[in-house]
């Protein structure tokens, strides 16, 4: 859409090949801002202001727009809510902000009110799988598959989760704790805890995949059935821990999982937080 918006062909869809929609393509537009934040479980007052109410004074650098993109919308505090209302109640002409969200009923409704709300609906699987086989020639079929599931119908997701060297370490170092959880000892899990704080802001993504993994061996050791699973590339490992692990231990982890998703949108120390989840792994396994 921000890419539509600033293309210098002027049509409904982008070209793909003007400037503006080629450094849009590589996240280098600098009239397109995407607002980060420090925290990992919350958008605060001084990431909008800084990047987004103060910046917008200016004026874009050399597109008709300027579009600001907030990814995961629904952790902005009320504070930062509150701190963007007039900008977005009276927004000079140029600017336009883009909020994405999962969940709508977080947002105050004098946000809401303010805005244009479109509801877009996940994907199937089989749309997303199409799209990422039609756009990357050297994906396997396996890896399109997990990329769908993974990004549950969002196609923006799945294209990060193929393109992104950081998420193919993030898989691995999530990999790793589930193989090795279960041996280690107090300074492993310190080791472990270091190496997940790099993840900070992608933590979500790093308790997904754990989640997604335990999910898989509770299915497999329910049903047998290898169908079902969507790390098929651990059958070994997955076959193994359900086998030795219980039905109460495997449901112990995955509301682990969930509770360190709560507790960190809390702002609770992040450090212990992961450290009593890979404790409750290692005990549970």
């Amino acid at each position: 859409f921000a890419q539509t918006l600033q293309c210098e062909a002027g049509g409904v869809e982008p070209c793909g090949v003007c400037h503006s929609c080629v450094q849009a393509a590589g996240r280098n537009q600098p009239d397109i801002i995407w607002v980060g934040h420090e925290k990992s479980g919350s958008i605060g007052v001084d990431d909008i202001r800084d990047q987004l109410v103060s910046d917008m004074q200016i004026k874009p650098y050399s597109s008709p727009y300027k579009i600001y993109i907030i990814d995961e919308a629904d952790k902005l505090t009320v504070a930062a809510q509150n701190a963007m209302l007039k900008t977005i109640e009276e927004p000079p002409a140029y600017g336009i902000v883009i909020l994405l969200a999962n969940n709508p009923d977080v947002f105050l409704q004098t946000i809401l009110s303010r805005c244009v709300v479109l509801d877009l609906k996940p994907l199937k699987d089989d749309v997303v799988i199409k799209y990422l086989k039609d756009h990357y020639d050297n994906i396997g079929d396996y890896e399109c598959k997990f990329a769908a599931r993974f990004a549950a119908g969002r196609i923006g997701r799945a294209m990060t989760m193929v393109e992104s060297t950081e998420f193919a370490e993030l898989r691995r170092d999530v990999m790793d704790v589930i193989k090795n959880a279960k041996d280690m000892d107090s300074a492993d899990i310190m080791t472990s805890v270091k190496r997940v704080t790099n993840y900070k802001l992608t933590i979500d993504d790093y308790l997904d995949l754990m989640l997604m993994w335990y999910r898989d061996v509770l299915m497999f050791k329910s049903t047998n059935d290898t169908n079902l699973l969507i790390f098929n590339d651990q059958m070994t490992l997955i076959k193994s821990q359900a086998q030795t692990m219980s039905y109460e231990g495997l449901q112990d982890i995955i509301n682990s999982i969930d509770r360190v998703k709560v507790r960190l949108q809390a702002n609770v120390n992040f450090d212990l937080v992961i450290e009593l989840l890979i404790m409750a792994i290692k005990e549970n396994s």
